[in-house]
């Protein structure tokens, strides 16, 4: 068995969350909290993984950079 570690990025969505997963193409789900979202995730992305691996499918690695930046923007009074 061979792991493999993704970025996930969970989000407000009205009056839920959404979650997906850049990483794994069109992954995506939902949920009432931020934990549901997690846990809702954590599934998509096993069943996302289960079908590639059936159809003998090579499973994405994380590629990807994340940075946070800062923008100051001026307040009028």
């Amino acid at each position: 068995m061979k792991n493999y570690t993704y970025r996930i990025i969970i989000e407000k969505d009205g009056d839920e969350y959404h979650g997906f997963v850049p990483a794994l193409q069109g992954c995506h789900t939902h949920g009432s909290t931020i934990e549901e979202t997690r846990s809702n995730l954590r599934d998509a992305m096993e069943l996302y993984m289960a079908h590639l691996s059936s159809k003998h499918e090579d499973i994405p690695e994380e590629s990807g950079f994340e940075s946070f930046e800062t923008i100051g923007v001026p307040v009028h009074a």
